[in-house]
Formats: structure tokens, sequence, C-alpha cells
């Protein structure tokens, strides 16, 4: 089966998909987040056929968010650490955690929670504006053509500068 590449839409969500869509990606870049680096651990830890990770690991080095790095020369061992780019990434899987501990932990709670190195509390990630620190969310914000868009004409019913949140179209995100 062919994979689909969202890496060519003028879209900043399906580039994003392109490298962390397939479903073991998110959470190899999890593991390797809290610690576990290695191939052998990585597998026992997911239960992933060795193939599949192989080709995911492959992946996630290819797109520079994994760098693979020997540890042992006889035989060659590797293991996988971030960049700058994975533990950016690392940043968007907090927030698939935020939505995910309210939404599907259930009456047990969350499975893990998360201490601020800055204050030492345990707290979740909240989205800030960058501009004034206020609080943002998707209902929040206008979303514009940006200077990578590939626009087209606008609907009838909305100016040429804005988009709709709930627009489907390619310049969307």
């Amino acid at each position: 089966m062919q994979r689909t590449r969202f890496g060519d839409m003028a879209c900043s969500i399906a580039r994003t998909w392109d490298v962390i869509g397939e479903p073991w990606s998110p959470l190899i870049l999890r593991n390797v987040y809290v610690g576990i680096r290695r191939f052998d651990q990585l597998q026992a830890s997911l239960g992933i056929s060795r193939k599949v990770l192989a080709e995911r690991l492959r992946w996630l080095v290819e797109a520079e968010v994994l760098a693979r790095r020997e540890y042992a020369s006889r035989p060659a061992r590797y293991e996988y650490t971030l960049t700058q780019k994975g533990t950016e990434l690392c940043d968007l899987l907090l927030f698939m955690v935020r939505w995910g501990d309210r939404w599907t932990a259930g009456e047990a709670g969350p499975p893990v929670l998360y201490r601020h190195h800055a204050c030492g509390e345990i707290s979740h990630v909240e989205p800030r504006c960058s501009a004034c620190g206020g609080p943002m969310s998707a209902t929040d914000v206008d979303v514009l053509p940006g200077p990578g868009a590939k626009t087209g004409p606008a609907p009838a019913d909305e100016p040429e500068d804005q988009l709709s949140v709930g627009d489907s179209g390619p310049t969307s995100a």
C-alpha cells in the first residue's frame, strides 16, 4: 500500500502529519523523550514488530526528528536521541496528553503527571499567545493566509484575507 504524502501540501498540519501521522511515531517519540532510547528497549516497551520499528526509526531519523548515535562498536549498537526538531515535536505531544487526560483518561485519571521544572508544581500545558501571553484556543483565533499559502479565490461570503476555522481548504492551517 502506498503511503499518502502530506508533506507537499501548503498546510502546516498536513506537513506535521507527514512526519508523525503513522500511529507508532508519536509513541516512539514519547519513549525516547522519557529515556527509552535503544532499539531492543523500544521494541520491548511498545510490543512493536522489529521490522515496523526499524522503518519508523529510519523515517524519524531521515526527518531529522531523531538522531542515531553509536553506543557500542562490537557489534555496532545504536541509540536514538531527540534532535531540537524532535524536542519541539514533543511539545505537540504534551498538548495531545492534555486532551487525552481530559477526554479519555476515565475515572482512573491520567496515567502520567508532569512536574514543571521552573516552579516544581504538577501541571499541564496551556497554550498562550506569543505576542501578549494571554490564553489561546481554537475559538480565540482567526486563520489568515500566510506567506507560504497557495491562495485561490476566497468563498463569496468571506473576505479574501480571512478563512473560517472550519474551512477545509489547503490554506486553513
